[in-house]
């Protein structure tokens, strides 16, 4: 007997009901990774995203983010996007 779906309040949410992501890039353009909260975050829309990356990029920057390019599953929206003045 197998048991029903968890609720989405229980379970992590999916790829397609969060598919906003940022790929975080060096100055060189590779992909930097981070630690912590920042890590492999995911958003439910366009505006969680971006709203997200206006609240914590001077972080970003602080742990060696130059740019944010922004995608929706694997198209590219946006980006890079300069995290420096």
């Amino acid at each position: 007997m197998s048991l029903p779906e968890q609720p989405a309040t229980f379970r992590q949410p999916t790829p397609a009901e969060r598919p906003w992501t940022w790929r975080l890039e060096n100055a060189a353009g590779e992909v930097v990774t981070v630690s912590g909260d920042h890590a492999d975050q995911r958003f439910a829309s366009q505006a969680d995203a971006e709203s997200w990356v206006g609240e914590i990029w001077s972080d970003l920057a602080a742990e060696g983010v130059d740019a944010v390019t922004l995608f929706e599953h694997d198209r590219q929206v946006y980006g890079p996007m300069s995290l420096h003045a």
